[in-house]
């Protein structure tokens, strides 16, 4: 193993026990337009619409998204209580919320984190063939931040959605295929 693996910090310990059945869930994204957002995770990333959550008294919604396997499609509650409870207890989920109104101006746009002064970058998204997936995005006319052969950093991308957040399109066996 490398020698830098060896000295990151907790990276062997054990976990606290106060700690077991902790679950990374969800990034929350602010979303200005609902049904253009939820066209681009939906039709050009592939995600899966989960839970819908309406806040009438506070005026805003949320979208729960991610990715789910054909067995994990027939397991999804249908019921709203127990659809509710599945979806927090996941990895991986992306929140996106709808400030209602924001759609209704033309000025508005949210802080997309990689403009001064940055905060927020990027979410990953990992795929089968980095080149195929951005040969995709590229015809569906989604906005190219970085293609896979630009820069030094060779077999990634960054993408925009509709509302200038980056997404890292990568694949995960991309550093073993460059080392052959």
């Amino acid at each position: 193993m490398p020698k830098h693996f060896e000295q990151a910090p907790g990276l062997y310990d054990a976990p606290v026990p106060e700690t077991e059945g902790f679950v990374f869930n969800q990034t929350m994204m602010r979303i200005k337009e609902p049904g253009r957002s939820l066209d681009f995770y939906t039709r050009v990333l592939g995600m899966h619409l989960i839970r819908k959550l309406d806040f009438p008294e506070m005026t805003f919604t949320l979208y729960f998204l991610g990715y789910l396997t054909d067995r994990e499609m027939n397991v999804v509650p249908h019921d709203d209580a127990h659809r509710t409870t599945y979806m927090f207890g996941r990895e991986a989920i992306l929140e996106l919320t709808h400030n209602w109104g924001t759609e209704d101006d033309k000025d508005f746009a949210y802080h997309n984190g990689n403009d001064e002064p940055r905060g927020f970058g990027h979410i990953g998204i990992a795929v089968p063939d980095v080149y195929a997936a951005c040969d995709r995005f590229a015809k569906l006319d989604v906005p190219f931040v970085k293609k896979p052969d630009d820069g030094k950093m060779k077999g990634l991308a960054f993408i925009q959605d509709p509302d200038g957040y980056w997404i890292e399109i990568l694949q995960p066996d991309m550093l073993e295929k460059q080392r052959k």
